[in-house]
């Protein structure tokens, strides 16, 4: 399993190895195969240095890491591209995919996650697709525990008293939260993530690991020592709930009323997953009523969600703007990762990682 710095400097000695067969760069540029890439993001500058460097490709991208390329302007860039590489904010579909055109063989996502990806249309006409798993797994089970801890310590809550006058003399349960010592913590989808964010929590003085999935993950549990149970026991047993599922047709909005009403009054619900494995209504519902504490979002459905949305008027739950993976390193490594994948898929090898369709 990589951490994400050093899945950096793996990345970095990969890119200075020649992906150019022996020509030099200078030569490649005076040839007139060059590759033709387009780069739907300012990708951070790991990725766009290797891809300069690679003399193997030309690439012009929509320069700018504030708002996504224009629908319209990208399914004109796309046009007789060889490449394409993406981010989460990019629907490609049989609409771009056709504007893209029969040269496009490869597409590299900055993302683990691909559900902005139409899978069978991609399958179908032999594209290949490299994405971004492991090298962010560190950080997002750092946010993730950031996120459970603030939710359940009402830090937001208390920041703002401190800050607006609501401080005043030291009462015994103003501002009391729920703890992690002794508690049972639940894991939705267990995964390289989820087993990153237990082995952080231990640490805290948890008392059980339970987890639910499609099947039993005997090899990853194992390492935390987690019991497999039902998705119906992990809503009843766990004082804190982490969703690290994949968002598929099976999972879409699978916590629900009908998970949030098995739960304890005292748990605290976390999402760093997919905003779409949420019913955000049925979650309003069990916020506002008290069926349960809190919860902690990184992501929702839509992003970014209205600042009028219902659940920003809720003091118990806590909305983050889908930074799990966003530190500096990781952001790096998955920009390199996302374009060594690119340039080798174009020379027709094996990427780092690849999405087998």
């Amino acid at each position: 399993m990589w951490c994400s710095r050093m899945a950096l400097r793996q990345l970095q000695r990969f890119a200075a190895t020649p992906l150019t067969g022996g020509l030099t760069s200078n030569a490649l540029r005076e040839m007139s195969t060059l590759q033709r890439v387009y780069v739907t993001r300012q990708i951070p500058p790991e990725g766009l240095r290797i891809l300069r460097e690679s003399g193997q490709v030309q690439f012009e991208l929509w320069d700018s890491d504030d708002a996504p390329v224009p629908r319209e302007e990208l399914l004109q860039k796309v046009r007789g591209v060889d490449g394409l590489v993406c981010v989460l904010t990019e629907k490609i579909d049989t609409e771009l995919l056709d504007a893209a055109g029969p040269n496009l063989k490869v597409l590299s996502t900055m993302s683990v996650g691909f559900d902005h990806l139409s899978l069978e249309e991609l399958k179908k006409r032999g594209i290949r697709v490299g994405y971004t798993p492991d090298v962010l797994t560190d950080s997002v089970a750092e946010l993730t525990v950031a996120l459970l801890l603030t939710t359940s310590r009402r830090l937001i809550e208390a920041t703002h008293e401190a800050k607006t006058g609501g401080w005043g003399t030291w009462r015994t349960l103003w501002l009391c939260g729920h703890e992690l010592t002794n508690s049972t913590v639940g894991i939705l989808g267990l995964g390289r993530i989820g087993v990153a964010i237990a082995e952080r929590l231990a640490a805290f003085k948890v008392k059980k690991f339970i987890y639910a999935d499609v099947a039993p993950r005997p090899e990853l549990a194992g390492l935390i020592n987690a019991e497999y149970v039902s998705f119906d026991e992990l809503a009843e047993r766990s004082d804190f709930l982490a969703v690290c599922c994949a968002l598929t047709p099976e999972t879409k909005e699978i916590c629900n009323k009908d998970l949030f009403s098995k739960m304890k009054s005292t748990s605290i619900f976390i999402n760093t997953s997919r905003g779409g494995v949420v019913n955000q209504e049925d979650l309003y519902e069990a916020l506002s009523t008290g069926q349960i504490a809190g919860a902690g979002l990184d992501v929702t459905v839509p992003e970014p969600l209205p600042t009028d949305h219902p659940l920003f008027t809720l003091k118990n739950c806590v909305i983050l703007p889908h930074i799990a993976s966003a530190s500096y390193t990781t952001r790096n490594a998955m920009s390199a990762l996302a374009a060594n994948n690119l340039l080798l898929g174009l020379r027709g090898e094996p990427m780092i990682k690849e999405l087998k369709l």
